[in-house]
């Protein structure tokens, strides 16, 4: 081999710059392309995310009706979710600053705010069989809005108002949310029963939509305190409370037709009703689960204004300010959403007495997070209280969520077909009851152990016994049925016997969707 023949191998063999070059280029080209698939696919994943939930409700509105979706973000998201937060958080500030009332006697007063929600068996009982003017349902809605806008007002622009007077007010205003309430629920209840495998999704969405209501209302509540004061903060309550007078003239409602003997007719079923519910509430596979739902409110007992007064005190408390306070609700909502999604993506399949008896004892363990903030252990972990009130808060409000959701759904499945509105407005006063006893024992406790607006040293004595009787409530679980979510809870005969006419139930639509004015069952 000559000497050009071993330059020409090398050469050959040896990759020159060009060759080098192109493959570098290559290189990178590969690189880019495989950053720009990977960075598609994450986008593509944050939209499907951002996504989802307009699909599952597009999903709800075709399988239960737009009219159904839309009244429940409208009460449940507006009414009970913004309000019912607001509401919170500045009547506790009007009863402490304007007031100037003990904690226990505030707590006390508390339990009034239930009588509403206690007599709504008698608000479902009026709105299903008592119409006004022709129809069932419209009318209510605005007289619940009139009812929520003139007490707000009152309360809001009379000076000095008495604690009687005051009191009355702020029951009128959960009376409205109680009203509006009934009618929705009682669609729920039906549709719980006609579509069973969509039980845990309607409560999914009640759920939902009442977290983020809760969510704008604790977040805007502290600083309307700050700004306007708590007295003139309770007038934006008003708000809420007129759109439900324009509920009342936007629904769409077949006009009943009105005979001479309506009104007998009308109590005959009211009877009916009632007979067939107290038919249906000594069946055991109903008062079991109906008994434990109300001692685990029952016993649970309140400790919230001890707390409240506590937080705000300088003496041995945190002292956080308006505005803190009402962040901190906020960020409880956030953690309710979370609660909600953690129910819908993973537990909703979950056979109820497993899942309520796990979720029980996590929620004693929340309550245990809560004594170790009122006993300061947080400043031995060095823990600030601002950080360990945001933990304890978002984990106790995931549990309380998780917790709810269940028993909600529960409630629906024990509705039997025909007097499902006015059953499970039933079931929700027990649970007031419950909600109710629970408020007056934890002002008593309070009261006992001389907790008052400056003194808390016997405060984390009371979140001790109420703990322990969270855990003691295991002991109960046996109540509960052993059975799946989606499964027949109450017999056929129970759901077929007590049938007041469903021939009657009007039709229910918001007027002119997209121009049109056809009616929709729901």
């Amino acid at each position: 081999m000559d000497s050009s023949e071993k330059e020409d191998l090398v050469n050959h063999s040896l990759p020159s710059s060009s060759d080098h070059h192109y493959h570098h280029h290559h290189h990178q080209q590969q690189q880019q392309q495989k950053s720009t698939s990977n960075l598609k696919g994450f986008i593509t994943m944050i939209m499907s995310l951002i996504w989802q939930p307009f699909q599952w409700l597009s999903m709800l509105c075709r399988e239960l009706n737009t009219s159904f979706v839309l009244g429940v973000l409208l009460v449940y998201g507006v009414s009970q979710g913004f309000a019912g937060s607001f509401f919170r958080v500045v009547t506790d500030f009007y009863w402490k600053d304007v007031q100037k009332l003990q904690p226990s006697a505030v707590q006390m007063f508390m339990g009034f705010y239930y009588i509403p929600l206690i007599m709504k068996p008698i608000w479902g009982l009026l709105t299903d069989v008592f119409p006004i003017s022709g129809y069932r349902r419209r009318p209510y809605f605005v007289i619940a809005g009139m009812i929520g806008a003139g007490t707000s007002i009152i309360i809001a622009t009379h000076e000095k108002l008495s604690i009687p007077a005051a009191l009355l007010c702020l029951v009128g205003m959960v009376a409205a949310v109680a009203i509006a309430d009934v009618t929705i629920d009682a669609c729920i209840a039906r549709n719980s029963i006609e579509r069973p495998e969509l039980a845990a999704d309607m409560q999914s969405l009640c759920g939902f939509v009442s977290s983020i209501g809760a969510l704008v209302g604790y977040s805007t509540s502290g600083v309307f305190v700050h700004k306007l004061g708590p007295q003139a903060a309770l007038g934006l309550m008003a708000i809420p409370a007129l759109l439900l007078i324009l509920l009342g003239f936007v629904i769409f409602e077949l006009k009943a037709s009105l005979h001479p003997s309506e009104k007998k007719n009308a109590l005959d079923k009211a009877m009916v009703a009632v007979k067939g519910m107290g038919r249906t509430v000594r069946c055991a596979q109903v008062w079991k689960p109906s008994l434990y739902m109300f001692l685990s409110l029952a016993l649970s007992f309140s400790t919230h204004e001890g707390h409240f007064y506590w937080y705000t005190s300088a003496k041995g408390g945190p002292a956080f300010s308006q505005e803190f306070i009402g962040i901190i609700y906020a960020i409880g909502a956030i953690a309710s959403i979370v609660g909600v999604i953690i129910y819908h993506k993973f537990l909703k399949e979950y056979p109820f007495r497993k899942l309520l008896f796990y979720v029980q004892i996590l929620y004693g363990v929340s309550g245990m997070l809560d004594l170790a903030f009122v006993l300061r252990l947080n400043l031995r972990l060095h823990l600030a209280d601002s950080l360990f009130i945001i933990i304890e808060e978002c984990f106790s409000r995931i549990i309380g969520r998780v917790r709810w959701m269940p028993m909600m759904v529960l409630s629906t499945r024990l509705c039997p077909l025909g007097i499902e509105g006015s059953f499970f407005a039933l079931l929700m006063c027990i649970d007031s009851v419950g909600s109710l006893l629970s408020k007056i024992v934890g002002a008593l406790v309070l009261h006992a152990l001389h907790v008052t607006r400056t003194d808390f040293d016997n405060l984390w004595l009371a979140v001790l016994i109420r703990n322990l009787l969270r855990f003691g409530i295991l002991g109960l679980i046996f109540l509960v049925p052993d059975v799946n979510q989606n499964e027949v809870l109450i017999s056929e005969e129970v759901v077929k016997v007590h049938d007041v006419g469903d021939e009657e139930m009007e039709s229910l639509q918001l007027v002119r969707m997209e121009g049109r004015e056809q009616v929709v069952e729901i």
